[in-house]
């Protein structure tokens, strides 16, 4: 059985590859492509992101009483501060600015790496144990959440 863990971090790493090839692009001056690649990257986090917020963040919340703090407030705030970003990147790339947005990867970058770091280190191993009976149904939910995995 996998565990909440594995298949968060699976998608950590999806959504890491997805990114480099964005980054990719931009250093090749090939726009289109990187507007094109950083579109699949922010999709796919967005995804993560819901399959967080709205399936295991909840369980994770109603399993141990916590609300309105702890670890999942602290992601929360992190996811937003990460959709701000996501929105000048898109406005770096659509004005084809080489001078900005290399800066905002690097920002990217660095937040994602510790943002992921929390999550893998800390909140998911706390899910694989306050929830992993659960786990299979939970991974399910999020799956289903996803249309790129539908039908596999």
């Amino acid at each position: 059985m996998t565990s909440i863990g594995d298949f968060m971090a699976r998608s950590h790493k999806q959504c890491d590859d997805m990114f480099a090839r964005a980054e990719q692009a931009a250093r090749r001056d090939d726009w289109p492509s990187a507007a094109a690649e950083f579109g699949e990257f922010r999709e796919a986090l967005a995804q993560h992101i819901t399959m967080e917020e709205d399936v295991l963040f909840p369980a994770l919340e109603g399993a141990t009483g916590m609300s309105g703090g702890g670890p999942t407030a602290v992601m929360r705030m992190e996811h937003a501060r990460l959709r701000a970003l996501f929105e000048q990147m898109k406005q770096a790339l659509g004005a084809r600015d080489a001078a900005r947005y290399p800066g905002l990867c690097e920002l990217l970058v660095e937040l994602l790496r510790q943002h992921n770091a929390k999550e893998e280190g800390i909140l998911y191993p706390m899910m694989d144990r306050v929830l992993g009976a659960e786990a299979a149904g939970l991974i399910e939910r999020c799956s289903a959440l996803d249309p790129r995995r539908r039908g596999d």
